[in-house]
């Protein structure tokens, strides 16, 4: 299946050049790439790559810098990240691939694309490299004082992302808080855990629900979707980034301390370079900003073109998957003719 991905070129701590670099490698058949921002500065750097598909440069003239956060969206209305999300809610794209900073991601978003029906905030959902399928952390960022019947929503958000890109079937959803028995946490997880128990309203799909998750459960593998507010979510995951970066930097300076670890870990290379590759933010291309008419990947702000190839084809992924339709099924029939009555 043939789809078209907007990318906002000028976000990103190392934009423009390494989201050229990384659209032109991800670009190739069945996946054109439409670079949004300046149009001289973008096509001088294409000439310096070899795309091996269609990459196009729609003009925007502005964007919104890494320091800026929500209110960006009001003051840059033709930025290069709302460009693209115009290009998507006009049907000329399937998903928006931006590296910029995640609040102004967010909040262009929801200005510029309609919430699936039902849908009051959407969530952002990251993956964890678990093993041997990856966990999904929602949310991660986006809402940082969300209602307990925002973290349902959320978990059928995650059991559907967790489908599509990971083909994980009746996913595991657990609750983060701060102990495993029902009960414990603040007010909002624990009403948030009596409606997970409930049946879905709306006739949404059944929530296979395993209970409580501690901080120490994350990359344990033992639920598929972890549950969580935007704010305890976001600390979450810069947690297990600093610890991974720190265990990786403790790895390499203790297996080129002498020459018999040097030995040792040229023996063991396939397994360290595989070990690297999944650790990797990179590998996983981004967090997905579900709930939208349309998918939104955000990539790391200090993203290189790996990452930036690598969600560009996570955001085709999605697309081909059709996110957006499984996300609407999850949520069940009941929750578009409530939508309607409410508007």
């Amino acid at each position: 299946m043939a789809v078209s991905i907007a990318v906002d070129a000028m976000g990103g701590d190392n934009a423009p050049e390494a989201v050229v670099a990384g659209a032109a490698a991800a670009a190739g058949p069945g996946l054109q790439i439409l670079l949004t921002g300046r149009p001289e500065q973008l096509g001088a750097l294409l000439a310096e790559h070899r795309p091996g598909g269609v990459v196009r440069v729609i003009p925007a003239e502005d964007w919104i810098t890494m320091e800026e956060g929500s209110l960006a969206s009001w003051r840059r209305p033709r930025s290069s990240v709302a460009v693209a999300c115009q290009l998507v809610r006009r049907g000329q794209a399937a998903a928006v691939v931006s590296a910029g900073s995640t609040g102004g991601i967010v909040a262009t978003a929801r200005l510029r694309l309609r919430a699936l029906p039902g849908v009051t905030r959407p969530g952002l959902a990251a993956v964890l490299p678990t093993s041997p399928k990856p966990t999904i952390l929602i949310d991660a960022g986006a809402i940082a004082d969300p209602k307990p019947e925002m973290l349902v929503l959320f978990a059928q958000l995650g059991a559907a992302y967790a489908e599509i890109a990971h083909a994980i079937s009746e996913p595991r959803v657990g609750l983060l808080t701060i102990g495993a028995e029902p009960g414990k946490g603040n007010k909002l997880a624990r009403r948030a855990y009596e409606l997970l128990q409930a049946d879905p309203p709306h006739g949404g799909s059944p929530i296979r629900f395993e209970g409580n998750v501690e901080g120490s459960d994350l990359m344990a593998g033992r639920v598929d979707v972890v549950v969580t507010d935007g704010f305890a979510g976001n600390i979450a995951l810069k947690a297990i980034e600093g610890a991974a970066g720190f265990a990786a930097g403790e790895l390499r300076a203790a297996l080129l301390g002498s020459v018999t670890a040097r030995l040792g870990s040229v023996l063991q290379r396939r397994a360290l370079r595989d070990l690297a590759a999944r650790v990797d933010r990179e590998t996983y291309g981004g967090a997905a900003l579900l709930g939208m008419e349309g998918t939104v990947v955000v990539a790391h702000g200090a993203a290189t073109a790996k990452g930036v190839a690598a969600a560009c084809r996570l955001a085709a992924d999605l697309a081909r998957g059709q996110i957006t339709d499984r996300i609407r099924e999850r949520l069940g029939p009941g929750r578009a003719v409530h939508f309607r009555r409410r508007t």
